[in-house]
């Protein structure tokens, strides 16, 4: 009698629908990685050439004696002696440092006090509420317009709009861009007048706000400035954050209308010589192109630093709507 051997089964899978779609998922990963990846290469390209390259050969500058006009043969590497130049040898280092520290320590507080009063007042209904929004942010389209900064130093000229104005009131005006002892405080009333970015971005935080919180403080008794103190700013303590933290880069960051303003120089009597205007100058006027690239670094490190401790203190008194801070 012939006997049959039974073969063992085979223990491959049935290959159904589910089967199809396991063996596919790694090949269609692959291909939305490649896809990703070639959306962001012209980011990737623009960082590596326009961003990274250069940081790295400021870098290696900083440590040689590089000055623009000379090949790359004679120059020299010279170790710190540009940081040492930096600190020890260079008296108008310090004192960018001490105007740039003025400028934004006074202009970020006054912008963002600006930017928060005037969106309180346009977070309302009322007619043409969107036309004075765009009024009052068409300054921060301008930026730091080199065109902008030329009207606000005609504005403040001893023949200027400005003096017109107090003119009605029988004050005597002055040069006052031309005057070391306000010739800073008109760059910052510019950098205070240009409120509009962070003006619509308090706009946006403020619709955020749940009325319930003012209707229930409204019923309790509570005055408007107490909800202001109690509702309005620990809701905003986030949007305020960001707000700081971009202002007051952008303070540190400061050149153009220094610039227009003193011609290049940083005058009158270097009132104006902001951190940024003096590395131009050493490195573009000077051909000090190694000692520029240091400064660079050294400014960098400390923007850093303040970004650093802004984001450490931010812990104290930014709260969020989930309970976190």
């Amino acid at each position: 009698m012939a006997t049959t051997t039974a073969r063992p089964s085979s223990t491959r899978p049935p290959a159904g629908p589910a089967a199809a779609q396991r063996r596919g998922r790694p090949a269609k990963h692959r291909t939305d990685g490649v896809a990703g990846y070639l959306f962001l290469s012209p980011w990737l390209l623009g960082l590596l050439t326009i961003t990274a390259v250069p940081m790295l050969m400021s870098l290696y500058l900083s440590f040689t004696n590089y000055d623009v006009l000379s090949d790359w043969e004679s120059m020299k590497w010279v170790g710190l002696d540009n940081y040492r130049t930096m600190f020890t040898e260079d008296p108008s280092f310090w004192h960018a440092v001490q105007t740039t520290l003025v400028f934004a320590l006074v202009a970020t507080p006054l912008k963002l006090a600006a930017a928060l009063g005037v969106a309180l007042l346009l977070n309302r209904s009322f007619k043409a509420a969107g036309l004075f929004r765009g009024l009052f942010y068409l300054p921060s389209l301008l930026g730091g317009s080199v065109a902008l900064a030329i009207v606000w130093v005609n504005m403040f000229n001893r023949d200027g709009a400005f003096n017109s104005f107090l003119s009605w009131f029988g004050i005597e005006g002055k040069a006052w861009v031309n005057d070391p002892d306000f010739a800073l405080g008109t760059l910052i009333l510019l950098a205070v007048w240009q409120f509009g970015a962070p003006m619509v971005i308090f706009l946006a935080g403020l619709k955020q706000v749940p009325v319930e919180l003012y209707e229930a403080a409204s019923v309790d008794g509570a005055s408007t400035v107490r909800k202001f103190f109690n509702i309005t700013l620990p809701m905003l303590s986030p949007v305020i954050f960001f707000n700081l933290v971009l202002e007051t880069i952008n303070g540190f960051q400061g050149f153009t209308s220094a610039f227009v303003l003193s011609n290049g120089t940083g005058g009158p009597v270097d009132s104006t010589l902001m951190y940024t205007l003096h590395l131009y100058i050493k490195g573009w006027n000077e051909y000090q192109m190694g000692y520029a690239s240091a400064m660079a670094w050294v400014f960098l490190l400390a923007i850093g630093l303040v970004t650093a401790v802004v984001f450490r203190t931010g812990r104290f008194w930014v709260h969020y709507s989930d309970g976190e801070d």
